[in-house]
């Protein structure tokens, strides 16, 4: 169910990003066509202060989940300087990728410069920038867009996802009420009310303001500064429903002022440049992957278009609107028996 919900949203490639026992052998059924499914990879357990205590440990744990076959390494908070280093130096040395979260012992810019290959709901940029209120530093802002650029790094904004489930905005029973909600276990939805309540209390509507608005600035200067940035949700979580989740995501990464072709860009030709040497897709042409998204309507006049569909084509397999509603409507009668 959860897996068709991307499906059914024309979401064809998912970056899973916290491994669990069952997460290879299911990326192995989808990619062999065996269920209706994203294409899927799949990072391995996380690096965090509770499953990293040392180097050594670190050293191991990637050559571990290199040799299980994940395809990237998932970085949390709480690794030290040390534990992150011998971490990204041996997955350098092994040919494994590294991502997610900035531990704080480590900072933006050097992770970066390790090698760190993509970052996460922009984190470790407003602490780089001190902006968690006040204004941004357009200097400091200028440098670590060029930094990232030129690393080659890649940002994951995850804009409503931060600003709901983080800085608490927005009113939890509006989004309780979102349509998608239909297609999620009740039970959930309503303890993601509870978290988004709790994240409202702990930060006053003013700084959540300040917040917000910096971090759209940041985004909007990593786009105008050619930096790459790759479309997610980080979806399931607080009140982001697989797939339905995009469609919010393309509305708030307008609203911080990138273009409908920047966002459209961000998430198909550079998704693709980002799996280049192990996938080809993210394009039209010869030999790419056939995951297509047929609309009604141009995406490039209105990003929101974009969930006007006729229909979507994933590894050539052809899923018009039609079926998908049936088996949404399906989905939906499930989740309220």
């Amino acid at each position: 169910t959860v897996i068709f919900l991307y499906v059914s949203n024309g979401v064809t490639t998912v970056r899973g990003m916290l491994g669990q026992d069952g997460h290879l052998a299911l990326r192995e059924r989808a990619n062999a066509g065996e269920i209706v499914a994203p294409t899927l990879y799949m990072a391995g357990p996380s690096f965090n202060d509770g499953s990293v205590n040392s180097p050594a440990e670190a050293e191991q744990q990637v050559r571990r989940q290199k040799r299980e076959g994940w395809d990237l390494l998932k970085i949390h908070p709480g690794p030290t300087l040390d534990e992150y280093n011998a971490m990204a130096v041996t997955a350098q040395e092994v040919g494994i990728r590294f991502a997610g979260h900035v531990p704080a012992d480590v900072g933006l810019e050097h992770a970066i410069l390790m090698g760190q290959e993509t970052f996460d709901h922009l984190d470790g940029y407003i602490e780089f920038l001190d902006a968690f209120e006040g204004e941004v530093d357009e200097d400091r802002l200028e440098y670590i867009v060029q930094l990232t650029r030129d690393a080659g790094a890649w940002v994951v904004p995850t804009m409503v996802l931060w600003e709901v489930g983080i800085i608490g905005r927005g009113d939890a029973a509006e989004m309780a009420r979102y349509p998608e909600m239909r297609y999620w276990p009740g039970f959930q939805v309503e303890g993601w009310e509870g978290r988004q309540r709790a994240a409202a209390s702990r930060t006053s509507p003013e700084r959540a303001a300040q917040w917000a608005a910096n971090r759209n600035r940041v985004l909007k200067a990593l786009s105008d500064g050619d930096a790459g940035i790759l479309l997610g949700t980080d979806s399931p979580q607080i009140f982001s429903v697989p797939g339905f989740s995009i469609h919010r995501e393309l509305k708030a990464m307008a609203d911080a002022g990138m273009s409908a072709w920047e966002i459209l860009v961000s998430g198909t030709r550079n998704v693709g440049e980002y799996f280049q040497g192990r996938d080809a897709f993210g394009t039209v042409a010869v030999g790419r992957r056939a995951d297509l998204l047929l609309l009604n309507a141009n995406p490039l006049s209105d990003v929101a278009n974009v969930a006007d569909r006729a229909g979507v084509m994933f590894r050539g397999r052809w899923l018009a609107e039609e079926e998908i509603q049936r088996r949404l409507e399906e989905i939906a009668d499930e989740m309220e028996n």
